[in-house]
């Protein structure tokens, strides 16, 4: 293409979440951030959204379409059944490029590839690992990895640990893909008022009540302590009644608990982040998670659970816990010297500064271009094996 030719735009389809607009997890904040440059770009992206709760079904999100089907509310077949009726619905339709998040929509991928349909899946963390899943359910995400592998032209991995289990795993090549950071400085404080928190006066939970994202043995860790400051949790789980009642088992009465659930107003809860003393994070089978860049973002001084993919974001700036007798003396010891959470917090911001949307839309525009420019239609396509990592230029930590 000479410098004087117009980029070619694109047809992508987004498939295998909940969709936009974003309130649920990684995948949603992503596609989001990623669809709606994409789309500022000129390309055409589709986002396959599932029904909700509410009879608004927009159409059209930020400069994406979006196509809303059912889906079985089920725990083990909500994901499934949406991603099989958007992949019927998408290969009646055609489109130059399809990205796939999640690794367990696998099945589906042949169906792709039998219309000549490029496609890149976006693994995410270690599914397979999570306490939700019994045996059947674990044995089925190891297969749907080995599958991914198998059916996928590219995939795409947030983090480096996970990039490395690929390659250990499968002898397989991934892209390396960072999400983004929002960098959020000066914000008001107004919508704390209704929650009865004062800047710099509270401990902050955002997560899925789920067992890997250790909301339990942060609740316990900080009920064992002798903070002043109270710790506020936000979130809950479809699915996971069991595992919510011991999270507020966990509280003990403590009055210094507040659970708030879920805080869909992305204003306060950028405040809540921003304005928090300290950020604590407990996920740790995911990849790179967007509350934990998003807090960063916010300039919050930041407590996490310590795996490499945690250690990867904060780096020497953050605290990590192992269980619940560690988390004491991180929120203790930022109750004492206020001046040095802030300093963390501030140290904290400036690593966000790595994790732009902009240079992420950028690695996702590189690979669209990429499948779209080498696709072959028929049997011989599939992913290489090969040892390594594909780092997208500016769109990773590395690079940036």
């Amino acid at each position: 293409m000479s410098s004087q030719e117009t980029p070619e735009t694109l047809s992508i389809a987004m498939v295998g979440t909940r969709g936009v607009p974003a309130h649920y997890g990684g995948f949603e904040t992503a596609i989001e951030e990623v669809g709606r440059r994409l789309a500022a770009r000129g390309h055409d992206v589709v986002v396959y959204c599932r029904e909700g709760n509410d009879e608004s079904q927009p159409t059209e999100h930020l400069g994406m379409r979006l196509v809303t089907l059912p889906a079985v509310r089920s725990r083990t077949l909500e994901t499934l059944s949406h991603t099989g009726l958007s992949v019927a619905h998408l290969v009646a339709r055609r489109t130059d490029v399809a990205f796939v998040f999640n690794a367990a929509n696998s099945p589906f991928l042949p169906v792709l590839r039998a219309r000549g349909i490029p496609v890149a899946t976006h693994v995410d963390g270690l599914e397979w690992r999570r306490a939700k899943w019994g045996p059947n359910g674990q044995r089925y995400y190891r297969l749907a990895e080995a599958n991914a592998v198998r059916w996928s032209d590219d995939l795409i991995a947030d983090a480096r640990g996970i990039a490395d289990y690929y390659t250990e795993e499968f002898g397989a090549s991934t892209t390396l893909i960072a999400y983004g950071a929002p960098i959020a400085k000066d914000l008001p404080a107004d919508k704390l008022v209704p929650l009865r928190v004062e800047p710099r006066g509270y401990h902050l939970v955002v997560a899925r009540f789920e067992p890997e994202n250790h909301v339990k043995e942060i609740v316990t860790g900080y009920v064992r302590s002798g903070a002043r400051l109270p710790l506020v949790v936000v979130g809950s789980a479809p699915y996971a009644d069991e595992y919510t009642r011991a999270v507020h088992a966990a509280a003990l009465g403590d009055e210094r608990v507040r659970f708030l659930g879920g805080v869909w107003d992305q204003e306060q809860l950028d405040q809540l982040y921003a304005h928090a003393l300290t950020y604590l994070h407990g996920h740790s089978v995911g990849g790179t998670n967007p509350s934990l860049l998003r807090a960063i973002g916010a300039g919050a001084p930041s407590i996490a659970f310590d795996v490499s993919f945690n250690r990867e974001v904060l780096g020497d700036d953050g605290r990590y816990f192992a269980g619940p007798e560690d988390v004491a003396p991180h929120v203790e010891a930022a109750e004492a010297d206020v001046d040095a959470a802030a300093r963390r917090g501030a140290a904290l911001q400036d690593r966000a500064r790595d994790y732009d949307w902009d240079l992420v839309a950028d690695g996702y525009e590189a690979l669209a271009r990429r499948l779209h420019r080498r696709a072959v239609p028929g049997p011989q396509r599939g992913r290489r094996r090969a040892h390594g990592t594909t780092a997208v230029p500016s769109a990773t930590k590395e690079t940036v």
